[in-house]
């Protein structure tokens, strides 16, 4: 009995602690539930939740007109949530089927049945995130926000992702000035150095996951928008652009050469106004070329002849030399030590002037008037063509750029021979852009600018900043020495190796260059050409009156035909500045030199009175109104002014009398005579000549009469 007890009283303490224990869980489920349940519903929210960096709508880059070289097109991802709140059941029933029909009529890849489908699935499964379309132009994105349900905006239930895609309208011109912004890849050109003015500032968005590594967006009301970068508006001229790259391109092609580059420049602003880089395609077993590699800005090489500009510069401004100074050239072979220095070709005579020299080319005439005035001090030689900036980076907006090499006496690699090849563009290093510089300060009469690439930068069509033209140095040499550069290189386009350019619309002053390129650090002496590559090269300004442009074309390493400066580069600069000639009222003089031309007042049409009157004033054309509030207005004309008398033509119509109607236009005929009922048959272009119903007879209507233009 006592083991009965002792038995139900252990029985009753275990089911009292049960209750107990589970009376504590009760209440436990019941603090979490209602004291800290929004605690740890927060709690679990962020773990599923996340705020993304939404990436903004990236500046364009326009060229000098206007011309969009560099966009971003957005495209989106769309999904719905067909489960929105908002979105109750009768709401959903009543507008499933048109959305369906929308759907499937924008991007008719599936039919309403099948879309409807989706939609329904969607709602059933209680699906909150269902993607529809992805690649999604703006256009249609704007069209799908006035569909039914999307209607609503947020809270129709259509979610959106933004994606920026990368385009250049007009693809390979300019592309590596210009440069790539991409998605992990950093970007180059201006795109690079322009990068954190373009990009704009990033939005935020709260995004949810569903699951494994997908996220859907989730409608915030403190969701921010990105803001769009700005606009950067170049110095570049895309017509230019596109003549530069086509007539580089047929030099590469029919020369077979590797790569070459084109620059073209304002002199008085040093706006780049077209810059071309092509490349042949190594993979290509025919003739083709893209642009991959800005050599014009990152490529320095030793650049041959066209540095005999400098050298001579740096004579006449130190030591005031004539152009008429004779050199010893004998037959065209000198000898440096135990280095041998030989011109291209054999000169005409063995004693030639300072000029002809220039002209010719002629490596031992240039190198022996620079040896004999600085061979006995080679720093002061140095030290002038190191004013000249040539030995310094130009500060180019664009990165990337190629560090040049003048070489000093100071330098472990200076010889005896360094000075007189030196003189001749070897032993050095430039870009083609450094040589542009140098001559576009000659034409510019002393003043070196740098070489820009960038006019302004616009948000919203507001300006930022604007860009103007720097100047790195205000008189580089004497104007006197300007003077003698620019007839020295005047006489190279007309009497020395630039003669082939044959431009006879207006005059150039340029230089050829032809510089042999070492392989394995060996020269060819004694014309083994197989040891080396050329590099072809002609700078030069037009028109050389006033100039107003200067342009570099070097190409390297033509392999077939000539490999000479001025027959390789030559007409590639011949065809840019002709066409950029030919397109630019800059080159036109006055026809009237401001000097009136019109002593007698034009012939004018019948035609409306405020037409006549708004023509005349644009026109500047002087005119007198007398009774002028006529439809129709007839000219009178004189030596002084147009007179304009009104011509009741309504008038007469309405009375059954046929006007005069010589010299309307047939749109005014037809308003007059088919207001008043009568037929008109037009034959023939240009104003009435003729009418098959004479002025002052009578007329019914529906007569029918034909008019004849001339």
């Amino acid at each position: 009995m006592e083991n009965k007890k002792t038995i139900l009283t252990r029985t009753y303490i275990a089911y009292v602690a049960m209750c107990v224990f589970a009376l504590a869980i009760l209440y436990r489920i019941c603090v979490i539930q209602f004291v800290q349940g929004q605690e740890w519903r927060d709690k679990a929210e962020a773990f599923t939740t996340r705020v993304f960096e939404m990436e903004a709508v990236r500046g364009n880059i326009f060229d000098a007109n206007g011309a969009l070289l560099a966009t971003s097109l957005p495209f989106y991802e769309v999904a719905v949530d067909i489960n929105a709140p908002s979105i109750d059941k009768a709401f959903y029933k009543a507008n499933r089927d048109s959305l369906a029909l929308k759907l499937s009529m924008l991007f008719q890849d599936k039919r309403p049945k099948e879309y409807l489908k989706i939609l329904n699935k969607a709602r059933n499964d209680k699906d909150r995130y269902v993607v529809l379309k992805r690649n999604v132009s703006y256009k249609d994105l704007q069209t799908l926000k006035q569909f039914p349900i999307f209607r609503k905006g947020k809270r129709g239930g259509l979610v959106t992702i933004q994606t920026n895609r990368r385009e250049r309208p007009f693809q390979s011109l300019a592309a590596r000035t210009i440069g790539l912004a991409r998605p992990g890849i950093k970007p180059v050109g201006l795109e690079g150095a322009f990068d954190s003015t373009l990009k704009g500032t990033g939005g935020k968005r709260l995004m949810q996951k569903i699951a494994g590594d997908v996220w859907r967006p989730i409608n915030d009301e403190n969701e921010v928008e990105p803001k769009p970068g700005c606009d950067l508006y170049t110095t570049l001229d895309v017509n230019i652009q596109d003549v530069a790259q086509a007539a580089l391109l047929k030099a590469l092609i029919a020369n077979e050469a590797t790569h070459g580059c084109a620059v073209l420049m304002e002199v008085k602003t040093g706006a780049i106004k077209a810059i071309t880089n092509l490349t042949k395609n190594k993979r290509d077993t025919g003739l083709s070329y893209t642009e991959n590699y800005n050599y014009a800005l990152a490529y320095p090489t030793e650049p041959g002849s066209t540095f005999k500009l400098a050298s001579l510069l740096a004579t006449i401004d130190e030591y005031n030399i004539s152009l008429d100074e004779k050199i010893q050239v004998g037959n065209g072979e000198c000898m440096y030590y135990d280095r041998k220095m030989k011109d291209a070709h054999p000169p005409a005579e063995p004693v030639i002037t300072v000029q002809r020299a220039f002209e010719t080319s002629s490596n031992v005439g240039i190198s022996k008037i620079v040896t004999k005035y600085f061979s006995k001090n080679p720093k002061q030689f140095v030290a002038k063509i190191n004013s000249f900036h040539m030995n310094e980076k130009l500060g180019l907006t664009i990165p990337g750029e190629g560090v040049p090499r003048i070489k000093q006496v100071k330098d472990r690699d200076w010889y005896g021979t360094t000075l007189p090849w030196l003189s001749i563009g070897y032993e050095s290093m430039l870009t083609p852009l450094h040589t542009l510089t140098l001559y576009n300060a000659i034409a510019n009469n002393g003043k070196m600018v740098r070489p820009r690439f960038v006019s302004e930068i616009k948000s919203n069509n507001v300006t930022i900043k604007k860009f103007g033209t720097e100047v790195i140095d205000e008189q580089i040499v004497k104007q006197s020495t300007v003077a003698k550069a620019k007839l020295l290189m005047e006489g190279v386009v007309k009497n020395g190796s630039g003669k082939g350019l044959n431009i006879t619309a207006f005059k150039v002053g340029g230089k050829t260059g032809t510089a042999q390129i070492a392989k394995n650090g060996i020269y060819s002496v004694n014309g083994d050409h197989a040891s080396v590559s050329y590099q072809a090269s002609f700078v030069g300004y037009f028109p050389a009156d006033n100039p107003l442009y200067t342009c570099i074309v070097v190409i390297n390493n033509p392999t077939k035909g000539n490999y000479y400066g001025g027959l390789v580069a030559g007409p590639v600069f011949k065809e840019i500045a002709e066409k950029v000639y030919s397109n630019s009222l800059d080159f036109l003089q006055p026809v009237n030199n401001g000097q009136k031309l019109l002593t007698n007042v034009p012939n004018v049409i019948t035609t409306k009175s405020n037409e006549l009157q708004q023509l005349a004033n644009t026109l500047s054309l002087p005119y007198s109104a007398r009774d002028t509030e006529g439809y129709v207005s007839k000219s009178v004309k004189d030596t002084a002014r147009i007179g304009l008398l009104a011509v009741n033509l309504e008038g007469q119509l309405r009375k059954g009398i046929m006007p005069n109607l010589t010299g309307l236009s047939a749109k005014d005929a037809m308003y007059l005579l088919e207001n008043n009922g009568v037929y008109v048959k037009i034959e023939g272009f240009g104003s009435v000549k003729k009418q098959s119903i004479e002025a002052g007879q009578k007329f019914a209507k529906g007569n029918k009469i034909v008019l004849t233009l001339s």
